[in-house]
């Protein structure tokens, strides 16, 4: 459904940013999908040249001022040149110019609807003729932005944020005659300016995109999630705690958990999605229950416990959650985690058992273990692997799901520190030359060919593929900061401040040590930018990663704690262990 009435744009947060650079290429036009409506407009007549609006000739493509565009930059901020000066070739430049560089262009990446910051575009490259869908904002994009403005106390970017966000979450999303959920959240939008006559009278709309126009044509699974998350850390950190409360806002977390907690076919408790519906957006073998998806699942379900307002039409899905989170976060704990003790207990499984107490419980057959596994493996350390399913386990090492693991407590103390073990063992390897892996290790030769398609974007050591992303830096900061070690993580940053500015901020890096910038990564990528912003800030002010990260539940850990001493007696089933009913 449409949403109704005229959007009313909060006052305008202005964001600024040295010099007026020149304007780039007109954005690559995006293919709407069907069954769209569009959304109410800005008033036409506030943006006309011919009365007193300051920002007018902002949002009048026909109007120019010397040097560039009004504000240097484009209504989706891609307009914007890094007015910087060059960097001396024989001194490596001081954190403090590094940080002031990165603060102008995460400002000059802004996006303003109706005169206001609603969001940051994913990139923006001056030099890049052909920007592709980079020009738009990215719900999961934005986040590391997000908690950049938050922590330096510019809330309105974000609030405005949620809310437009919120409005584009009703609409009909169509795509070949079939609709999904409600709860669905765009996996992007982007602000248009369109000519309403020949007086250059113009209007802006939002254009979102579910997915029906992406590659591969994926829904946006995390992007609810990360919603939730960012919500809450928008409560927390502007004290505004009332802004959930409201009506709409409400109605929104409502929707995004209907849709996650649908029952469906699925014996386990997480969520069963497709490939590429989350970070990795390409194909790569993740389909199923992949870590990074139930990392965030957990730490939304959490989230949303908080934020939700008690009500009588709120109970059963605060039981569904409930009951949920805790066969969630047995199911991980007890099934995906891997170490040194668990490989080999894995090497030893008979498979084919029948029975209810069966050990294997999945058929893992013991020659899936991968020859570069066992020497990988550090006696000290562990991980929880990318994927399980029904005789596969995928034992990659995915750095998003294993570190969001940490910070959202589904991983347990111990856990939590053997991650950060492991990190440490094999820093070579996960950060080397710039932090740090999306995954490791690459899929290579046939492997690569069979599951990915042979993709020509993400073959071995690039991308999505072993690629290395500094967008990462941020959530690695959470979670050492929350385990209290922030030093693996200010070591990180050393290594990233050695050359990410030089470098031009890229998207990610190539090679097993991340030695060359990728192949085809956008240079000024908003999300490396923010998301090493973030973890400086952090560092410096470590409290303020508590608007993040969800302490341990003592209902759950005491839960769980009863699940798991059932499971390891080996009772039968239908014998009553527990006063409570949990579904594992």
């Amino acid at each position: 459904m449409g949403i109704a009435g005229r959007v009313t744009a909060p006052l305008p947060l202005r964001l600024g940013f040295p010099g007026v650079a020149p304007p780039r290429s007109a954005a690559h036009p995006r293919k709407g999908g069907w069954g769209r409506k569009r959304n109410p407009p800005c008033a036409a007549n506030s943006l006309h040249p011919s009365n007193n609006n300051p920002r007018a000739r902002h949002h009048d493509p026909s109007l120019k001022v010397p040097g560039g565009d009004v504000d240097g930059m484009g209504v989706n901020g891609g307009a914007a040149k890094p007015s910087l000066a060059p960097t001396p070739q024989k001194r490596r430049r001081a954190p403090c110019d590094v940080e002031e560089e990165a603060w102008g262009l995460l400002r000059e990446s802004v996006v303003r609807y109706c005169g206001s910051p609603v969001g940051t575009i994913a990139a923006c490259d001056p030099n890049d003729a052909c920007p592709l869908n980079y020009d738009q904002v990215f719900i999961r994009d934005f986040v590391p932005s997000g908690i950049a403005f938050l922590l330096k106390g510019e809330y309105d970017i974000v609030r405005n944020f949620i809310l437009h966000t919120l409005q584009l979450q009703s609409w009909e999303k169509t795509m070949d005659c079939h609709s999904p959920g409600q709860g669905l959240m765009p996996a992007s939008f982007k602000v248009r300016v369109i000519p309403l006559d020949d007086n250059g009278t113009t209007e802006e709309v939002l254009d979102p995109d579910f997915g029906e126009a992406a590659i591969g044509r994926v829904a946006p699974v995390d992007s609810g999630l990360w919603w939730i998350i960012l919500l809450r850390a928008y409560g927390k950190c502007s004290g505004d705690m009332s802004f959930h409360e409201r009506i709409d806002v409400q109605t929104g977390i409502k929707l995004i958990l209907k849709l996650c907690l649908a029952d469906g076919f699925d014996m386990f408790p997480t969520l069963l999605v497709t490939d590429g519906s989350c970070m990795i957006d390409r194909r790569m073998g993740i389909h199923g229950h992949p870590l990074e998806i139930q990392a965030l699942f957990y730490s939304a379900l959490l989230s949303a416990r908080e934020l939700l307002t008690p009500e009588d039409g709120s109970a059963d899905l605060i039981r569904a959650l409930n009951s949920r989170l805790m066969a969630l976060s047995f199911h991980i704990r007890e099934y995906y985690w891997l170490d040194k003790r668990k490989l080999n207990e894995i090497y030893r499984y008979k498979t084919e058992e029948y029975s209810y107490d069966a050990v294997n419980k999945f058929n893992i057959y013991p020659d899936q273990i991968p020859s570069w596994l066992v020497e990988w493996i550090p006696p000290k350390g562990g991980y929880f692997i990318g994927n399980l399913q029904p005789a596969h386990m995928d034992f990659r090492f995915f750095s998003l799901g294993n570190l969001w693991s940490i910070v959202s407590s589904l991983a347990t103390t111990h856990q939590s520190h053997a991650i950060l073990d492991l990190v440490e063992a094999k820093w070579s390897d996960l950060v080397a030359e710039m932090p740090m892996k999306i995954c490791h290790p690459a899929l290579e030769g046939q492997e690569w060919k069979f599951i990915t398609g042979s993709d020509p974007k993400n073959t071995p050591w690039s991308y999505h593929n072993g690629g290395s992303w500094p967008t990462l830096l941020w959530q690695l900061t959470v979670a050492c900061i929350k385990m209290d070690r922030p030093e693996i993580a200010a070591r990180a940053v050393e290594v990233a401040e050695r050359r990410i500015s030089s470098d031009k901020w890229p998207e990610y890096y190539d090679t097993k040590r991340a030695r060359f910038i990728g192949k085809q990564a956008r240079l000024f990528q908003t999300w490396s930018i923010a998301g090493f912003l973030v973890a400086k800030l952090l560092l410096e002010n470590p409290e303020k990663s508590r608007i993040l990260w969800n302490n341990e539940d003592e209902e759950i850990l005491n839960a769980l704690s009863l699940m798991a001493d059932a499971s390891n007696s080996k009772r039968k089933r239908g014998r009553k262990v527990l006063k409570r009913t949990y579904i594992v």
